[in-house]
């Protein structure tokens, strides 16, 4: 599965150059603007509002001059290229999914090792022969075409799948025909936060009307999402409208089809207006229901339906237990009395909760390590999957019929291997184990737990090379996240091995806002709570710093969209404490960021400077575009975006490098590396290992790292 056919050893001796040696920087002269806006009769300067026009020419100089300037200065870093070819050499290995079996067919998607995007293989039972079944490489030459929504049809007749370009979060969604590989006609638009759900000869599915102007999307408002139910071999004009609500355009209607077709599910949130849960609509298509029945109405809480037990539906759901719980609620009584708890609510959070083979799988979180036990449909425990050590488990998904599932594990230094459970020994063996050039025996893995600046005991993982000396020399790269109740578990990274085995120590740390420990560890870090994540990273470099582990000049952090905005944050608040700064596609202007695209959505967790005076008050106090402060030595900064970011868009990030430099005074770097053709992320395999090694090569130089390869 995982291999290194072949393994070059790059010996490269640097030279004696230092950053500070480097030619000095100029950076481009931003034009500033007189533009201001109020927030409670406070009027807050946006000098640099003009780069929020992606499509202007001026914002193209500006953009072309920045790239000039970074990648001219990671040009003299003298590794660069030998890190490069290291890291292509260590992820060139064959990369698997878990696989899913939907009636004869089991589906997976492969990797070979370089491929800009994974294939996607079907075979008739498992024993036999892979085939291509479909290959988004083969859609475009620079490979930045990308499998999104995928949905198989219940008789296995037909695939519906999305197709994503240049990293945008649009889809458009086609068909095939199964049996022929031959795809249909059908073409639909301007889809969204939706999936693909199948009800007899069609789908009903999300999106958004057409934008006014299709050339500038990261300027269209995401409002009015609509469920159609599309019948297969008509136009998408044909569509029938299944439900909208235009009196609350920033509401996201999310529709599920159960297994049997027997009910079709509207999930609604009302996030843009600070709600952080759903509502919870029925249809019951068997009796031919035209209407929607409500079983939950409010916005508070989340209701996820796994599945129906006949005419009961099994819930999961964080009501009335912030670590969630599952119920089976019967849709056509009303009263919450008459809902039977199937598993209640445990000190150790429900991370999640599927159903196979009659069976329900429940995965719980036990100090940020997965745990899974078998239960049957009535709560029942049967018994817990034994994992082969601490860390992430995903998959345990199926059919009603399944007498198998599949299930992927992970940790920092366990490359993902597929195991195969079988429902009826309750055992589990190795399906697929990972090819990838790796000693895990090499290098060690710690949690350990600080005190934060309110006393609060926060957890995080530190993973090096075994005999790490404790001198405060060692170069540190510390990551976190901490917001929208999103769980960081440990997890392998093939392209981690590149800092690890140079001696580099990797953190990754358990801020609050996270959902490890259940929905109260998530409040405690959003809206008028934020600042907690923020000082939870801010103690874990401390501790890191106090145990000697690293040292301020060693020291880098390092977050992406939401972890961006923790690294914005923190580079304001604690300049001296970090030597290099990694912010990527972060949310950086924190007064505005709901009048882009999709932002609104992150109301519900960030709150709003336009809701009430002290959210504006709070928000303005730590919002990274608005501290930064004139003749400040700020560490060592590549801020990363990409011109295709649809869901942060890169105004955030433009804005807060022209200021970064214009503020700035000292020696370090503040650079901002903007990727074409890409979106929330790298979009495909060869942008991701080059931005991979501009970000290590431009942490290792200022960290005074001297790798060999």
């Amino acid at each position: 599965m995982y291999r290194i056919a072949l393994v070059l050893v790059f010996i490269f001796t640097t030279s004696s150059m230092t950053p500070a040696q480097q030619k000095p920087l100029q950076y481009p002269q931003a034009l500033k603007t007189e533009h201001s806006d109020t927030y409670f009769g406070t009027k807050v300067a946006d000098p640099y509002h003009w780069l929020e026009d992606d499509t202007s020419s001026a914002t193209a100089k500006w953009v072309e001059a920045e790239n000039k300037v970074t990648f001219g200065y990671l040009d003299q870093i003298p590794y660069r290229g030998a890190l490069a070819k290291r890291l292509e050499q260590i992820y060139n290995y064959p990369k698997y999914s878990t696989p899913s079996r939907k009636g004869e067919y089991y589906f997976f998607s492969k990797n070979d090792g370089l491929q800009n995007q994974s294939v996607l293989y079907i075979q008739k039972g498992l024993e036999g022969k892979p085939e291509v079944f479909f290959d988004p490489n083969a859609l475009s030459p620079d490979g930045t075409v990308r499998l999104g929504a995928s949905s198989i049809s219940n008789d296995t007749k037909y695939w519906g799948y999305g197709l994503s370009s240049g990293g945008s979060d649009w889809l458009e969604i086609n068909v095939m025909e199964i049996a022929t590989r031959k795809k249909l006609t059908d073409r639909l638009r301007w889809v969204k936060v939706s999936g693909i759900s199948w009800y007899k000869d069609g789908f009903f599915y999300s999106r958004y009307p057409a934008p006014p102007d299709t050339t500038k999307l990261l300027s269209a408002k995401n409002e009015n999402h609509q469920v159609f139910y599309h019948k297969l071999g008509t136009d998408q004009s044909k569509d029938e409208l299944i439900f909208e609500d235009s009196k609350n355009p920033q509401r996201f209607h999310i529709v599920s089809v159960t297994d049997d077709e027997r009910f079709l599910i509207l999930s609604i949130s009302d996030r843009g207006k600070g709600k952080d849960g759903n509502a919870l609509y029925v249809r019951d298509l068997a009796k031919g229901q035209k209407d929607f029945t409500k079983i939950i109405g409010e916005f508070d809480h989340d209701f996820s339906v796994l599945d129906n037990l006949g005419d009961k539906l099994l819930v999961q759901t964080n009501y009335k237990a912030p670590n969630q719980r599952v119920l089976l609620i019967d849709p056509a009584k009303s009263s919450e009395n008459d809902w039977k708890e199937v598993l209640p609510e445990k000190p150790e959070p429900l991370i999640s909760a599927g159903t196979a083979g009659g069976k329900l799988f429940a995965v719980y979180s036990k100090d940020v390590s997965h745990r899974v036990y078998v239960y049957d449909t009535s709560g029942k425990l049967e018994n817990e999957v034994q994992l082969p050590a601490i860390g992430t488990v995903s998959g345990f998904g199926g059919e009603r019929d399944d007498k198998e599932v599949f299930f992927t594990f992970t940790s920092f230094t366990f490359p993902p291997t597929i195991y195969r459970y079988n429902l009826a020994s309750k055992q589990s063996s190795l399906f697929r184990a990972s090819e990838v050039s790796f000693k895990p025996e090499d290098y060690e893995t710690k949690q350990l737990f600080f005190t934060s600046k309110d006393g609060t005991k926060v957890p995080m993982f530190v993973v090096h090379k075994k005999g790490l000396k404790l001198d405060g020399q060692n170069p540190t790269l510390v990551y976190g996240y901490g917001g929208f109740n999103v769980s960081l578990f440990p997890g392998f990274s093939p392209l981690r091995i590149a800092w690890l085995e140079q001696g580099g120590v990797f953190v990754q740390v358990t801020l609050r806002g996270g959902g490890e420990y259940g929905e109260k560890w998530h409040e405690q870090g959003m809206k008028l709570k934020k600042q907690n994540v923020f000082d939870d990273f801010i103690g874990a470099a401390e501790y890191l710093i106090k145990e000697r582990y690293t040292s301020s000049a060693k020291l880098a952090m390092q977050g992406g969209s939401n972890g961006g905005l923790l690294v914005g944050a923190v580079l304001c608040q604690r300049p001296e404490l970090f030597k290099v700064a990694l912010p990527a596609v972060g949310v950086m202007d924190m007064l505005s960021f709901h009048k882009f695209t999709i932002g609104w959505n992150w109301i519900a967790d960030y709150g709003s400077a336009e809701s009430t005076e002290a959210e504006f008050k709070y928000i303005y106090g730590y919002s990274p575009l608005h501290n930064l402060k004139q003749g400040v030595s700020y560490p060592a900064t590549m801020v990363t975006t990409a011109d295709h970011d649809d869901r942060v868009v890169p105004a955030h990030s433009f804005k807060f490098a022209a200021t970064l430099q214009e503020r700035h005074k000292g020696e370090n770097p503040v650079l901002i590396r903007i990727a074409t053709k890409s979106g929330h992320g790298a979009s495909n395999t060869k942008k991701s290992l080059e931005e991979t090694a501009d970000v290590y090569a431009f942490t290792m130089w200022n960290l005074g790292m001297q790798p060999k390869f």
